[in-house]
C-alpha cells in the first residue's frame, strides 16, 4: 500500500479541528516533503520523524514521501503531527496495519530516539476525539490528564515503536482508566486564612458578599489598610472546583507551554502587574493564545492599583465581565475562550494615597485626584457590583483586636448561600439575567420600588439597577431569607457609593 491515512487534531482557541493526515508514497528520488499550511516546527518535524523511524528499528521508505495535512486552509503549528506522520510513513509503507487507524487519532511530539513527548492541548483534542466516536492515542503524561473526563477511551504511549506493536496487534497498550488523572493530587500548602485580618469588618462583610454569589469587588483605601491582604484571601473562602468546573480550567491551562502541572482543586487566583499589556491580560498573539482573564475562569482575577493599569487594559475587561468570555480577531485566526472570572481591584483615593486619612495629611490636588479617578472609566465601574472603603485603623485597634473569624466559618455560610443559588436557579447570583431577576430571584414588589424610588437620586443606570439587586439576593441568602426585602436593598446600595 502507497497511501495511508491517519487522523489527528490541530489546535484553534478552546477548538480541536480534524486534520487528516494523508501520506502518499510515489517512485523517483527520495524526497520528504509536507504540505497543508504547515509552520516550522511542523516542518522540522521530517529531521524528527525520520530518526524516530529510524531509531525504533524499522526502515524508512527509499521514496517520494508526500504528507499532506488537511483541510489546506487551516493553519498547522507544534510538534503535535509528529507521531500521525511517523505511523502515516509505516502504514503506506506496510510496516504498520493500517485496518485499524479509522479507529483511533493520534498526537505527540517524537524524540530522535523514538520516544513520544507530551504536547500543548490534549485536553481539548481528546474531548473533540470523543465526540467524533473514536479513541485518542496521546503522550503518557498527556493521556493521565485527559482521562479526567469521564467517557474517554485514552491510550497512553511511550514511543512509537509501542504504537506500532499496538496498532500491528503485537502487544496491547493498556486503556486508561476514566478518574486516573493527576487532578487529584493533594494541594502542596494552605492558603491565608481570614483570621490573620483584624477589625475591617466592613471589608470582611463585602468579601463574603462577592464570594457568597460571585460577585466583582473593587476596595479604596490608603496604603497599608489591608486591601491586597483581602484579595489574598478570597480563594479561602471560596468553595472548591467541581468535576466539571475542574476539567474547563485545566482544559485551558493545557494550551500553555508549562502544560504539565496540576491545578488541584482550588480556583484560579491571578494576580498581574499594572504593567500587564491588553494582550497579557485579555490573550492575544498571531496565534491566540489565553490571557489572564482566561487563566482565571472560574476563579479571581486580582488587580492591585487599579488606576495605575492603561486605561485601554482596563476597558477590555468591560465585554469579559458581562458576557463571560472574550473573542480574539486576527487576521488568519479567530478564538473564543472563556472568562469567567472573578473582578477584585483595589485602588487608593489619590496618588498620594491620603485622602481621607485621619492623621497623615494629602498632598494632591483637586485636579489630581480627580484624573486619577477618572482614570477608571464610568463603564467600567458601572460594571463592579460592590464598591467599599478599606479605612485607616487606629494603633489600638490594631493593638487590642482580637483575632478574626477563619477561613473554615466564613466558608460554611458561603457555601450554604451558594446551595440555594443552585437550588433556586442553577446559576450564581451574578449571572442572572433580568428576566431571572423578575422570574426567579424572588424579590419583593417594595424592594424593587424601594430601588426605583433611588435610580434619579444616586443617578444609577439600568446596569447598576440590576447589579444591586443581585447584590440584594445575596445578601438575602446569607440571611437566609426566601424573599428580598427594602432592608437587603439598602445594604446592597451601600455597598457600591465609596465613588
Amino acid at each position: 500500500m502507497s497511501f495511508s491515512l491517519v487522523n489527528s487534531r490541530a489546535l484553534c482557541g478552546m477548538n480541536a479541528p480534524l486534520v487528516e493526515v494523508e501520506t502518499h508514497l510515489a517512485n523517483g528520488l527520495p524526497t520528504f516533503n509536507i504540505v497543508g499550511l504547515p509552520d516550522t516546527e511542523v516542518k522540522e518535524s521530517r529531521d524528527r520523524v525520520r530518526a524516530a523511524i529510524l531509531q525504533s528499528g524499522f526502515d524508512f521508505p527509499a521514496a517520494k514521501i508526500t504528507v499532506n495535512l488537511a483541510p489546506a486552509d487551516l493553519p498547522k503549528e507544534s510538534g503535535r503531527f509528529d507521531l500521525p506522520i511517523a505511523l502515516g510513513i509505516l502504514a503506506a509503507s506496510g510496516q504498520v496495519l493500517s485496518d485499524k487507524l479509522s479507529q483511533y487519532e493520534f498526537a505527540g511530539e517524537l524524540a530522535l530516539s523514538g520516544a513520544v513527548r507530551p504536547v500543548r492541548g490534549a485536553l481539548a483534542m481528546a474531548w473533540q476525539g470523543m465526540k467524533a466516536g473514536r479513541a485518542f492515542v496521546l503522550p503518557l503524561e498527556n493521556a493521565r490528564q485527559a482521562a479526567a473526563m469521564d467517557g474517554i477511551e485514552l491510550y497512553g504511549a511511550l514511543s512509537l515503536g509501542q504504537v506500532a506493536a499496538h496498532l500491528n496487534g503485537v502487544e496491547a497498550i493498556d486503556r486508561l482508566e476514566a478518574g486516573n488523572d493527576m487532578l487529584s493530587l493533594p494541594e502542596a500548602d494552605e492558603l491565608p486564612d481570614m483570621r490573620d485580618i483584624k477589625g475591617q469588618h466592613t471589608a470582611r462583610l463585602a468579601l463574603e458578599i462577592a464570594a457568597a454569589g460571585g460577585h466583582s469587588l473593587l476596595m479604596m483605601g490608603p496604603p497599608g489598610t489591608g486591601k491586597s491582604m483581602l484579595a489574598q484571601r478570597l480563594p479561602s473562602i471560596l468553595p472548591p472546583l467541581t468535576d466539571e468546573e475542574r476539567i474547563a480550567v485545566w482544559t485551558l491551562y493545557s494550551l500553555l507551554p508549562n502544560h504539565i502541572q496540576n491545578i488541584g482543586r482550588r480556583r484560579p487566583f491571578k494576580s498581574p502587574h499594572h504593567s500587564a499589556s491588553a494582550v497579557a491580560l485579555v490573550g492575544g498573539g498571531s496565534d491566540p493564545k489565553p490571557g489572564e482573564i482566561s487563566l482565571a475562569h472560574k476563579g479571581v482575577l486580582f488587580l492591585d492599583e487599579l488606576p495605575e493599569f492603561d486605561r485601554k487594559v482596563l476597558e477590555a475587561l468591560r465585554e469579559p465581565l458581562e458576557s463571560g468570555e472574550i473573542h480574539i480577531s486576527r487576521a488568519a485566526r479567530q478564538a473564543v475562550y472563556p472568562a469567567e472570572f472573578q473582578l477584585v481591584a483595589a485602588m487608593n483615593p489619590c496618588p498620594c494615597g491620603y485622602y481621607g486619612h485621619p492623621v497623615k495629611p494629602c498632598r494632591c490636588t483637586p485636579d489630581s485626584i480627580l484624573r486619577y479617578r477618572n482614570k477608571i472609566s464610568g463603564p467600567l465601574l458601572d460594571r463592579i457590583d460592590l464598591v467599599i472603603e478599606v479605612p485607616a485603623l487606629p494603633a489600638a485597634d490594631l493593638i487590642h483586636a482580637q483575632a478574626g473569624e477563619s477561613s473554615a466559618k466564613v466558608l460554611e455560610r458561603v457555601m450554604q448561600a451558594r446551595d440555594k443559588q443552585y437550588a433556586r436557579q442553577n446559576k450564581l447570583n451574578s449571572r442572572l439575567s433580568p428576566t431571572d431577576l423578575d422570574q426567579l430571584a424572588q424579590i419583593s414588589r417594595e424592594a424593587k420600588e424601594t430601588l426605583g424610588s433611588l435610580l434619579e437620586k444616586l443617578s444609577l443606570s439600568a446596569r447598576s439597577f440590576h447589579r444591586i439587586l443581585r447584590v440584594a439576593r445575596t445578601l438575602a441568602d446569607l440571611a437566609e431569607d426566601d424573599t428580598v426585602t427594602a432592608e437587603h436593598v439598602f445594604r446592597a446600595v451601600a455597598m457600591r457609593r465609596a465613588l
